[in-house]
This record gives structure tokens, sequence and C-alpha cells, in this order.
């Protein structure tokens, strides 16, 4: 198979499987993604991740429950080929930016460096400007929700919402803040219940 026929694969299982992340490990396992761009995705199971936020362990991991997360929520988007690639590559910035600060490891920056890298990864298929900026958009914003429902120094909704569409944007947000391991019922609905607020502030934010 060459690039593009792994990337429409890839799309398809995206787009119509319950669980995308069945394929996706299965091509992991056949080298299907050892090659540039698709290594850009092969190379998060390297990069390990804060066990108190991540139990469920390295990046590769958590991206796998993210996509399958979003499986879920794939139909209420305006745009699920954008949603679903979003999802895939919402956190490879994490590879160059990951490292151990006081014995605690930190990504930051990887929103930003992962939106960069996320245009990369798609102009190298040819795609359309348009689905290349919408997807960066998203991969970009993906970690807002945290910082301004935690009230954060890096919120930054206004140049958000000239980014990105509201409803797509807490799409992602939801598929990521659920798509991690052993969360109970509780931590469940909390996470649903901030997801709500968060939209709510968007929502109600004067341009």
């Amino acid at each position: 198979m060459n690039d593009k026929e792994i990337f429409l694969e890839i799309e398809q299982n995206l787009l119509n499987d319950n669980k995308p992340s069945n394929y996706l490990e299965e091509a992991l396992k056949n080298h299907l993604l050892d090659n540039y761009p698709f290594s850009m995705i092969k190379d998060l199971q390297e990069v390990d991740q804060n066990p108190k936020y991540h139990p469920e362990g390295n990046v590769f991991i958590h991206t796998m429950m993210v996509v399958d997360e979003g499986a879920k929520y794939r139909e209420k988007s305006r745009d699920k080929r954008v949603f679903m690639w979003s999802l895939l590559l919402h956190d490879i910035g994490k590879k160059p930016t990951t490292k151990l600060r006081k014995g605690r490891l930190t990504s930051y920056n990887h929103d930003i460096v992962g939106a960069d890298m996320t245009v990369k990864f798609l102009e190298h298929f040819n795609e359309d400007e348009a689905f290349i900026e919408e997807v960066r958009g998203l991969v970009r914003w993906h970690m807002q929700s945290l910082f301004v429902t935690k009230d954060m120094k890096f919120q930054n909704i206004g140049d958000m919402l000239k980014d990105v569409n509201i409803n797509e944007i807490v799409l992602v947000s939801l598929s990521d803040r659920l798509g991690r391991g052993n969360l109970d019922y509780k931590e469940i609905e909390d996470t649903r219940v901030q997801i709500k607020k968060y939209k709510e502030k968007l929502s109600s934010f004067k341009k």
C-alpha cells in the first residue's frame, strides 16, 4: 500500500468503525505507521504521560481511547471527517514537547506544536486547504477546555473563536477528557458538567 492508500484506509475506519482503535492498533503491528508522516502517530507509543491524569499509559493508548470515544459523537459533528482526524492528531505535539521537569512529565505547548505538525501531516496527502485549516484549528485549541474551566492564564477564548466552531471544539474536548483510563461514574459525570459549563462560557463570550 502506498501512503495515500493507507491514509484513506485509516479515514474509512475513523468514519465508520465503532472502535477505530482496532484497525489503528493492527496498522501499528503491521508496520503501516512506520514511515513519515504516519510515524508521527507511531511515535506516540514512546511518550509516557503523568499517571495522575493518564493512568491508561502512553500517548498512543490515550489517542486510541479518544478516537473510540469520538466515534460515539461523530454524528453530532458538522464535519465528522474533520472531527475524527483532529482526534487522531490532537496530541502528536507531545512527542517533541514532553519533558521531565522536577520529577514530573509535562508537555507544554504541545497544542501549538501539534497544530503545525498537523498541517505538515495533512499537506503530505495534498489535502484541501480548508480541510487542513479546520483540523489544525481543533488541534491548536483542544487544551482550552482545561484552561478555561480552571481559569488558567493560558485561556484565550477570543482568538480561539476566530478559529473554531463552538460545537466542534466542545465535542473534541469531551472526547479528549473522557478518553482516559479508570474513570469512574462520578468522574465521567463531573467531566460532562465541566464541558457543559465550558460550552456555556464560550456561547456567552462577547467577541
